[in-house]
């Protein structure tokens, strides 16, 4: 059986440093794929993916690479429907899973929340920030699924 890949959206990504710890404990495959160079662990299984800055490199990068052996880590709805065609598992930063289930509301509200901000000439507040809870929900999840995966 091939090992697990991770693959990591990683222009925003702050789990970076717990996924790589996670990655090592399950012997998994790291793949930090970003439009600019990350700082990367000195490990075999860690490997750096610079794409070009083009627009959605990176989420093209990811979405081609994912596969059924494959968990991606984004926040990125639109990549993780591609992801999740494709047979992968996704997170997002905070341990929510994206299934099939729950994609199609993810971007119906996506959508709505763009026509919303696009009405609102720059008044609006953002993502809540990332918290310790956010954190230990994300390997909690990142673990169960890297279980799963490994059965």
């Amino acid at each position: 059986m091939s090992p697990i890949t991770i693959l990591i959206d990683a222009d925003a990504c702050p789990v970076k440093d717990e996924i790589y710890r996670v990655a090592e404990r399950f012997r998994s495959e790291v793949r930090v794929v970003s439009n600019a160079a990350f700082r990367i662990p000195d490990s075999p299984r860690i490997k750096r993916v610079v794409v070009s800055d083009s627009f959605d490199g990176a989420d093209d990068w990811i979405a081609e690479a994912a596969d059924a052996r494959s968990v991606v880590i984004t926040g990125d709805i639109l990549l993780a429907d591609r992801c999740l065609k494709a047979g992968a598992r996704v997170l997002k930063h905070n341990g929510e899973a994206f299934t099939a289930a729950s994609i199609g509301g993810a971007i119906a509200t996506r959508a709505i929340m763009a026509d919303l901000r696009a009405g609102m000439d720059g008044v609006g507040g953002g993502p809540a920030p990332f918290s310790k809870a956010d954190r230990s929900r994300f390997l909690q999840a990142l673990d169960r699924v890297l279980v799963g995966m490994g059965r």
